[in-house]
């Protein structure tokens, strides 16, 4: 009886282990990170336009985390709305010619970061 009690506990705590472990993949998958300063010279930023794209950036990645440890078929949905949210928020701050190249930037970034 204890050694069948045991085995389930390493099992559970094994199970535990592997979501979570799953949940930090699925985070760093989905995530990105770009250098801000590096960013704010490409598209050109103000001071006021790069405070303002950290912080949807942040809350981005935020938002990403959310999703990585939501149930699998939840987390398609919730990636999906963070990315939109991210755009349209980016499209209120940057200017058009700024928001294209950011546009440029988000889709190389996501392209490479699901390619590997």
């Amino acid at each position: 009886m204890v050694l069948t009690v045991v085995a389930a506990m390493v099992m559970t705590i094994g199970y535990a282990k592997t979501e979570k472990t799953q949940a930090v993949q699925n985070n760093n998958r989905y995530e990105l990170t770009f250098d801000m300063r590096r960013l704010a010279v490409k598209l050109g930023l103000t001071f006021d336009q790069m405070e303002a794209v950290e912080t949807i950036h942040n809350i981005y990645n935020d938002e990403v985390a959310e999703a990585a440890n939501a149930r699998r078929f939840e987390r398609g949905a919730l990636l999906h709305e963070a990315l939109m949210k991210d755009v349209r928020s980016m499209r209120h701050v940057l200017d058009e010619k700024q928001y294209d190249t950011y546009m440029m930037l988000l889709g190389t970034t996501l392209h490479n970061k699901h390619l590997h």
